[in-house]
């Protein structure tokens, strides 16, 4: 019986994920494709795929690139849709693109004899502009959760980690289950 049970909790281990990702998939594919009122399933994402990548292109054209530029100046001058478009911007800008931020993981000693860490992510090397000379800004991301903390910290309780930085932000968001590279 003990046998059987384990058998059902492994199987459970390998399903859940793939159903769980492939419910989540085909929910999203749903409300684009009906976003869209496309009734083909799945067209929908698809032909959203298309038009951000086309967008992108557009943006890099030399021959399009003013308009985006116009644009982007039109939403920062604007009060509340400047909080929102660079708030946003920042964000995606920090998981992609040539600024990403969350490309140096740290470990920081929470206690003075080190022996309690938290790992975390530098996103600004320097606050002097704050008068906090010396510190930094660490970003903790919160497990399970698309949230975190910024703690800015004196450097010297601030260890560098030498591992790729989208392992290190899946072993943080998946509570440390996961990210880390099996042997």
């Amino acid at each position: 019986m003990k046998r059987i049970a384990k058998y059902f909790f492994e199987g459970l281990i390998i399903l859940v994920p793939v159903a769980l990702s492939l419910y989540i998939l085909f929910i999203l594919f749903k409300k684009i494709d009906g976003l869209l009122r496309i009734p083909v399933p799945g067209l929908g994402f698809l032909v959203t795929v298309v038009a951000i990548t086309l967008i992108g292109f557009l943006a890099s054209n030399i021959f399009t690139k003013k308009l985006f530029e116009l644009v982007e100046r039109l939403f920062t001058r604007l009060p509340l849709v400047k909080l929102l478009y660079g708030s946003i911007k920042d964000l995606i800008g920090a998981f992609v693109g040539d600024k990403k931020s969350f490309d140096r993981p740290v470990a920081v000693k929470i206690t003075g004899d080190g022996a309690v860490k938290v790992i975390g992510f530098i996103t600004k090397d320097s606050l002097d502009n704050l008068g906090l000379n010396d510190h930094v800004a660490v970003y903790l991301p919160q497990s399970y959760n698309f949230a975190g903390n910024l703690l800015v910290l004196p450097r010297e309780r601030i260890i560098p980690i030498n591992a790729d930085s989208a392992d290190v932000m899946a072993f943080l968001v998946s509570g440390g289950v996961s990210g880390g590279k099996k042997a």
